[in-house]
C-alpha cells in the first residue's frame, strides 16, 4: 500500500476507480441506461444525485469526472461559502482556458446552502464554466431552489441491496493493495451476514464497521460476536427532520389506518429505534383517534391520549410499553373517517359563505338590553320537550339551511349514532313546530 494511503480509512481506499467497479445503481448506470450512454460518448450535463448517506453519490462524481476527462472539484455545502464557489469556478475558467478541459463542480450536501449561496452556481451553469453535480439527502423539491433544478436532472440513488453491500465487504476483505488481504484478514460467515444487515444499506457503514472489527480480530478472524459488540449501540440509519423520517411515520399511520397491528408495530420500533421522539408518535395516534376512527370507537382517543400521558411519566423503556398499547388498539379499532369529513365540510362552508349573523334564537342574553332586542327569543330549551330533543328547531344561520354534514357509517359505535339521527330527523319530520 503506498504510504500517502496508509492512514486513509478503508472506505476511502475502497473507492472504486472506474463504473465497472462501482456498485449498484444499475437503474442509471447499467449500459444501455441513458446517463451510462452519454458518460461513455463523453456528454456531461449538470445533474443531482439525491439519496441516503452511503450509497456512493461523492465515488460517481468522481467516476464521473474521470471517465470524462474533466477536471474534478468540489466543495462541501457544511464547509464554504461565496468565497469558496468564486475560487473554484475561477480554477474551473483556468482549466478551459489554457487546459481546454471541462470542469465537473461537485457539492456535497448542497441543501446546506442557502438561496443566494445555490443562486451563486446558476450564471456558471448557464455559460458552460462548470458541470454542476449536487449531493443531497434531503428532498429536492423542497431544499433545492427551482432555478437550479431547472438547470440539473435529478437522479434518484438507491440504498444498496444486500448483495451489493456484500460484494463491498468481500472485496475489502480480499484486495491485497488498498484492502485488507495484506494483513490476512479472515471473515467469519455469520459475522459476514450481521455486517450485512446491520450496514443498512451503507456501503460506509459497512467498510467502517469492518475496519474496527479487523483491529480487534483475534488470530486474524473477525468472529461474529467482534462484529455484534462493535454493533451493539450502533443506531440504525435515520434521519430525525428528513424525508426518511416522514416516510416512516406515514408507513406507521397507513399501517394503523388499515388495521395492521403488527406492520404498525414494526413501522413504530423503526422510528424509535432511529432515533425518533416516541411522543412524535404517540400524537400521530392521537390524531388518528379522531381521523380515522372516530366515533366508530371514541375509546381510542382516550387510550391515545393515555399514552401520552403514560411516556410523560415514566420515559423510554418502560413507557414505550404505552405507545405499544396504544398502537394495537388504534389499529385493531373499527374504523370511521366520519369526523374527519365532516369538520372538512363544515370548514370549506365557511370559507365559501358570508358570515351569517347568529339567529336571535340561539344568541345569548345576560344583559336586560340584549332582551329587549329579542335575543334568546323563541329559544326551545331541549331538556323541556319529549325525548329532550326539540324537534323542527333550526340551529343553522335562517339564510343558509340545513346541512348534514356528519354521515356515520356502518361500523362500530356509529351504527347505533347513524339509528339516532335517522330517529332524529324523523321527528324533525312529523314535527309540527318546525322553524
Amino acid at each position: 500500500m503506498p504510504a500517502s494511503n496508509r492512514y486513509e480509512p478503508l472506505a476511502a481506499r475502497m473507492r472504486p476507480r472506474t463504473l465497472d467497479e462501482y456498485l449498484g445503481q444499475k437503474h442509471i448506470l447499467a449500459r444501455g441506461k441513458p446517463l451510462r450512454e452519454a458518460l461513455e460518448q463523453g456528454m456531461l450535463h449538470s445533474m443531482i444525485f439525491w439519496g441516503p448517506p452511503g450509497v456512493g453519490k461523492t465515488t460517481l462524481a468522481r467516476l464521473i469526472a474521470t471517465k470524462t476527462d474533466a477536471h474534478f472539484e468540489t466543495l462541501s455545502a457544511v464547509l464554504s461559502g461565496v468565497k469558496d464557489i468564486r475560487e473554484a469556478v475561477a480554477r474551473a475558467k483556468d482549466e478551459q482556458r489554457f487546459q481546454q478541459r471541462k470542469t465537473v463542480l461537485f457539492v456535497d450536501e448542497v441543501h446546506r446552502f442557502n438561496k443566494s449561496q445555490q443562486d451563486a452556481f446558476l450564471p456558471h451553469i448557464e455559460d458552460g464554466t462548470v458541470i454542476f453535480i449536487g449531493a443531497t439527502t434531503e428532498n429536492p423539491s423542497f431544499e433545492l431552489n427551482n432555478a437550479l433544478l431547472s438547470r440539473a436532472r435529478v437522479y434518484v440513488l438507491k440504498t444498496l441491496g444486500n448483495d451489493a453491500i456484500g460484494q463491498v465487504i468481500d472485496q475489502a476483505v480480499s484486495n491485497e493493495e488498498r484492502g485488507l488481504g495484506g494483513k490476512g484478514i479472515k471473515l467469519d460467515p455469520r459475522a459476514r451476514e450481521i455486517l450485512i444487515r446491520y450496514s443498512d444499506g451503507d456501503g460506509r457503514k459497512a467498510l467502517n464497521t469492518l475496519e474496527v472489527a479487523s483491529d480487534l480480530a483475534e488470530d486474524s478472524v473477525i468472529s461474529a460476536d467482534t462484529v455484534q459488540a462493535i454493533l451493539a449501540d450502533t443506531g440504525r440509519r435515520f434521519d430525525k427532520g428528513g424525508d426518511a423520517f416522514y416516510d416512516t411515520i406515514s408507513a406507521f399511520h397507513k399501517s394503523v389506518r388499515g388495521s395492521n397491528p403488527d406492520a404498525a408495530l414494526y413501522w413504530a420500533a423503526r422510528i424509535v429505534d432511529g432515533g425518533g421522539d416516541p411522543l412524535y408518535v404517540i400524537r400521530r395516534l392521537v390524531a388518528i383517534a379522531s381521523e380515522d376512527i372516530g366515533n366508530a370507537d371514541p375509546r381510542a382517543l382516550e387510550i391515545a391520549m393515555n399514552a401520552w400521558q403514560a411516556f410523560e411519566r415514566l420515559g423510554a423503556p418502560e413507557g414505550l410499553l404505552a405507545l405499544a398499547h396504544a398502537t394495537v388498539y388504534c389499529a385493531c379499532a373499527p374504523k370511521s373517517n366520519a369526523v374527519y369529513k365532516a369538520w372538512k365540510a363544515a370548514l370549506a362552508d365557511v370559507k365559501s359563505n358570508p358570515s351569517y349573523e347568529v339567529p336571535n334564537h340561539l344568541r345569548n342574553a345576560p344583559t336586560k338590553l340584549m332582551g329587549s332586542l329579542g335575543y334568546g327569543e323563541g329559544y326551545r330549551y331541549a331538556h323541556d320537550e319529549p325525548n329532550a330533543y326539540a324537534a323542527g328547531e333550526c340551529y343553522f344561520p335562517e339564510d343558509m339551511g340545513v346541512r348534514h354534514y356528519y354521515q356515520p357509517n356502518d361500523r362500530g359505535l356509529e351504527i347505533k349514532i347513524k339509528e339516532k339521527l335517522a330517529w332524529l330527523n324523523k321527528l324533525d319530520a312529523e314535527s309540527t313546530q318546525k322553524r
